[in-house]
């Protein structure tokens, strides 16, 4: 649903989106053994965007991933990761993001400031977001996109198993980067 009103009533067009989950991405990676990085995704993610066209610092976005789909290629690490060790998935279904701010905005890069929901901590983060560009489908419907990033610390969201290595160091690495391929349809 998007709303419109006539340029002389002075009132802010804002415009409703809606994440497209099969042209979106949201994935991470995390330091492995302290040499190596292992990536994984989440394909089960949906949201909101609300876009004030004429002063887009003020929009709103709300995204919801359900943790269960969280996918490494590899079978037992995604059930470790389901499992009360990591994302605790029967207890907290969901990782969820909602918009607080824009900060910094210089065309179409700018960092989006909100708050990051995982087992049930909240934390704010900031995401390093480009608008990629927007247009037609070929449906007639109008389409917007976003590649963000961000870096957060799993120890700050309650994700604190780890395993010490013989060697030294620690099996799971505490920063997980984020990077977001989010594709909105207009309505």
């Amino acid at each position: 649903m998007s709303t419109a009103t006539t340029a002389t009533s002075g009132t802010p067009v804002r415009t409703a989106w809606k994440i497209d989950p099969a042209h979106s991405q949201i994935e991470f990676g995390v330091r492995h053994m302290m040499f190596t990085t292992v990536k994984g995704r989440f394909s089960g993610v949906d949201g909101t965007v609300s876009i004030d066209e004429a002063d887009p610092s003020g929009a709103e976005v709300d995204v919801r991933i359900d943790a269960s789909t969280v996918d490494t290629r590899e079978s037992q690490r995604d059930a470790h990761l389901r499992s009360a060790d990591f994302f605790d998935v029967e207890k907290f279904p969901h990782i969820t993001f909602r918009s607080k701010r824009i900060v910094d905005r210089h065309g179409s890069e700018f960092k989006l400031a909100g708050d990051l929901t995982m087992r049930g901590v909240t934390r704010e983060v900031v995401l390093d977001v480009v608008e990629e560009g927007r247009g037609k489908d070929p449906w007639g419907g109008e389409r917007l996109g976003f590649t963000a990033t961000t870096k957060v610390k799993r120890s700050d969201f309650g994700l604190n198993w780890n395993q010490a290595l013989e060697a030294g160091g620690v099996l799971v690495g505490d920063d997980i980067k984020i990077n977001l391929d989010l594709q909105l349809v207009k309505g």
